[in-house]
C-alpha cells in the first residue's frame, strides 16, 4: 500500500480511516461520482459538483494530477451491502504497479480532514463550484461531522390546523397545538419536549361578536327610526280614547304644530306629526280656537281633531257678544273659584295696568273703564289662575281686534270725535239690535238721530238700552216719563248725544255694522216678534208699529 491508494486485492482501508470516502457512511450506499484516486473509491471534495451520469462522465473538460488523470468510466455499480466493484479501461491501477502523480497548485493543509480549505477549482481551475451558489444544498459531511438542524424560531402566532386560520376560531381554552413537524427526533436529541401553545380565549371571539353586534343593531335602530322619520308614517293612536279625561290649554295664536305638542304632552295624540297630518286633512281644520278643552288620553289624531272642532269638548270661559262688564266679572269669578266681587275689585283697581289702549283712557264720568274692552270670545280660564291674568288677556284680544277693524282711523269718517265714541256707537248697536242682520241698519239709525239738526229726533237717542246699563237691569215695559226723569249722563233720554262710554261689549259683526251703516234715512225701529227688527223713516210709521206689537201682547 502507498501513501495514496492501494493496490489491487487489498483490503479497504477502515471506516475510521480520515481518507476514507464518503462512499455511504460505512459501506451501506454507493455513490455515482467521479471516482477518487485513493484506492478506487469515490472521494468527494466539499466545492466539487456532484453529478449522476449513468455511464461516464460529463463532457466538460476536467484536469488533474499533472496531465496524468485522464477520464474514468465506470461499468456496475452495486449498494446495498455488497462491494463495489469498478473497473478501468485506460488506467494501470488493475497491473498492479503504481505511478505516483505529482498534484499541481492543490492546497493540503489538514491530512486528517479531506474536506476543508478546497478550492473551487482543485483540477485547473476550469470547474465550476456547484455548491457555491444559493440554491445548492450543502456538501455531505460524515456522520462524526453532522450537528443537529437548528430548530425554527418559535413564534407567538400559530396559523392553526388550516394553515392560517386564527387559534381563537379553532377550539376550546383547553386544546394545545403543538408543531406539524414531521422530525420528532427533534424531542430526542433536543431532550426538551416542544412548547405546548394554548388557544385565544374563546371570550375575545364572544367580545368582538358582541361589538360588531351592538354597533350593528345601533345603526339599524337609528337607521330605520330615521327612515320613519323622513318616509314613514306618524306614530298614532288607534280609537277615541281610553276614558281617561284630560283637560288641554291651547293658547292664543297656537298653530298646528303648537296645539300638536300641548296634545302630545298630555299624552291625547302618539305624535304632533299625526295631530298636523289629521288637521289638514279635515277641511274645518284650521278652525280650531283656543281655549281649554276636555278631551281623552290615546286619542287617535283624526278623533282629536273631530272633538276639537265640536262643542263638546270646550271648557273655556265663553264670553258672549254684548254681556256687560258686570256680567263678564261674575263668570270670571265663579271659573276660577274666588269669592264673588274678586274680579270687578281687581278691575276697578287695575284697570290702567291691563293693557287698555291710550284711546280708551282718562274719559269723564265713565262707569267702568273696561267697558267694551272684555271681548267676546273663549278664553282658557281655569281654577288656579289670577283674575288679573283673565282680564289682561280680555283686554289684549278686544285691543288687537280693534287695531285690526281701524277703529282709530275710521271714526273721523263717521262724524266721530275719537275711536271711543266709535265703540260706544258699536255697544249700542249690539244692545238694540236683534240680529246680525239689524247692525247696519241699527248702525245707520244711531247716526241719524245723533244729528243735531235731525227734524226726527233732534239730537237725542232716546234708547231704552242705556237706561237699563245705568240702572243694571233688562227691562221692556218702561215708561217715558220715568225715563226722561232720571238724571243721569247714560240715561239718553235726559241727555242728548252718546252715552259717556260703552254699555256692553260689542261682538264683530257690530263692529263692523258700525264702521259701515246703511243710507237708506233710518230713524225708527220695532223688534215685534224679538227676532227680527222693522225700521221706519217717521215717527207716524213708528208708531203703528207700536200699537201693532202693544195689540200683540195684549192678545197673548
Amino acid at each position: 500500500m502507498t501513501e495514496y491508494g492501494r493496490g489491487q486485492g487489498s483490503e479497504p482501508w477502515h471506516p475510521e480511516d480520515p481518507f476514507y470516502g464518503d462512499d455511504g457512511w460505512g459501506g451501506q450506499q454507493a455513490q455515482v461520482g467521479p471516482q477518487s484516486p485513493y484506492g478506487g473509491q469515490p472521494q468527494h471534495y466539499p466545492e466539487q459538483p456532484q453529478q449522476q451520469n449513468h455511464g461516464g462522465w460529463h463532457d466538460g473538460q476536467q484536469t488533474g494530477y499533472g496531465q496524468a488523470q485522464q477520464y474514468q468510466q465506470y461499468d456496475q455499480q452495486y449498494y446495498a451491502g455488497h462491494t463495489q466493484q469498478q473497473s478501468y479501461d485506460q488506467q494501470a491501477w488493475g497491473q498492479g504497479t503504481h505511478t505516483h502523480v505529482q498534484y499541481q497548485d492543490v492546497p493540503y493543509t489538514d491530512p486528517h480532514d479531506p474536506y476543508a480549505q478546497q478550492a473551487a477549482a482543485s483540477y485547473g481551475g476550469e470547474q465550476s463550484d456547484y455548491y457555491g451558489t444559493p440554491d445548492a444544498y450543502p456538501p455531505p459531511e460524515p456522520p462524526s461531522r453532522r450537528q443537529a438542524e437548528p430548530e425554527p424560531p418559535q413564534t407567538d402566532w400559530d396559523p392553526g390546523p388550516d394553515q392560517g386560520e386564527h387559534a381563537f376560531f379553532a377550539g376550546d381554552d383547553e386544546e394545545e397545538d403543538e408543531d406539524d413537524d414531521p422530525a420528532e427526533g427533534r424531542k430526542a436529541r433536543g431532550g426538551k419536549k416542544p412548547k405546548k401553545k394554548k388557544s385565544r380565549n374563546g371570550c375575545a371571539c364572544l367580545v368582538l361578536v358582541l361589538v360588531f353586534g351592538g354597533g350593528l343593531g345601533g345603526v339599524g335602530y337609528f337607521g330605520w327610526q330615521f327612515y320613519q322619520d323622513r318616509f314613514g308614517p306618524a306614530p298614532d293612536f288607534a280609537g277615541d280614547g281610553n276614558g281617561q279625561s284630560v283637560t288641554v290649554v291651547i293658547p292664543k295664536g297656537a298653530g298646528g304644530y303648537v296645539i300638536g305638542q300641548k296634545l302630545k304632552e298630555a299624552g291625547v295624540v302618539e305624535s304632533v306629526d299625526a295631530f298636523v297630518s289629521a288637521q289638514q286633512s279635515n277641511p274645518d281644520g284650521k278652525k280650531i280656537q283656543d281655549g281649554v278643552y276636555t278631551l281623552e288620553k290615546h286619542m287617535s289624531a283624526a278623533s282629536a281633531v273631530d272633538l276639537m272642532l265640536s262643542n263638546k269638548s270646550r271648557d273655556n270661559l265663553v264670553i258672549a257678544e254684548g254681556l256687560r262688564n258686570s256680567q263678564v266679572y261674575g263668570l270670571i269669578d265663579k271659573r276660577l273659584g274666588v269669592p264673588d266681587g274678586t274680579t270687578a275689585k281687581v278691575a276697578k283697581n287695575d284697570y290702567k295696568k291691563l293693557g287698555l289702549p291710550s284711546w280708551a283712557l282718562d274719559h269723564p264720568n265713565v262707569k267702568d273703564p273696561l267697558e267694551g274692552f272684555l271681548y267676546p270670545s273663549s278664553y282658557a280660564a281655569s281654577k288656579g289662575q289670577k283674575p288679573e291674568a283673565v282680564l289682561k288677556d280680555m283686554v289684549t284680544r278686544a285691543s288687537d281686534k280693534y287695531a285690526a277693524l281701524g277703529l282709530v282711523n275710521k271714526a273721523k269718517g263717521l262724524g266721530l270725535d275719537n275711536p271711543w265714541q266709535l265703540l260706544t256707537v258699536a255697544s249700542l248697536v249690539q244692545a238694540e239690535g236683534v240680529s246680525h242682520e239689524d247692525f247696519r241698519k241699527m248702525a245707520e239709525v244711531v247716526y241719524n238721530r245723533l244729528k243735531r239738526n235731525n227734524p226726527e229726533t233732534y239730537g237725542s237717542l232716546e234708547f231704552d238700552s242705556t237706561y237699563n246699563y245705568i240702572k243694571n237691569q233688562s227691562k221692556i215695559d218702561l215708561s217715558i216719563s220715568e225715563l226722561r226723569k232720571y238724571n243721569n249722563p247714560y240715561n239718553t233720554y235726559y241727555v242728548k248725544g252718546l252715552p259717556p262710554g260703552p254699555i256692553d261689549n260689542p261682538g264683530e259683526e257690530a263692529l263692523r255694522g258700525a264702521l259701515n251703516p246703511t243710507h237708506d234715512g233710518w230713524y225708527y225701529f220695532i223688534s215685534l216678534d224679538g227676532k227680527t227688527s222693522k225700521f221706519t223713516r217717521t215717527l207716524a210709521e213708528h208708531n203703528k208699529l207700536v200699537d201693532e206689537f202693544n195689540a200683540s201682547r195684549n192678545k197673548n
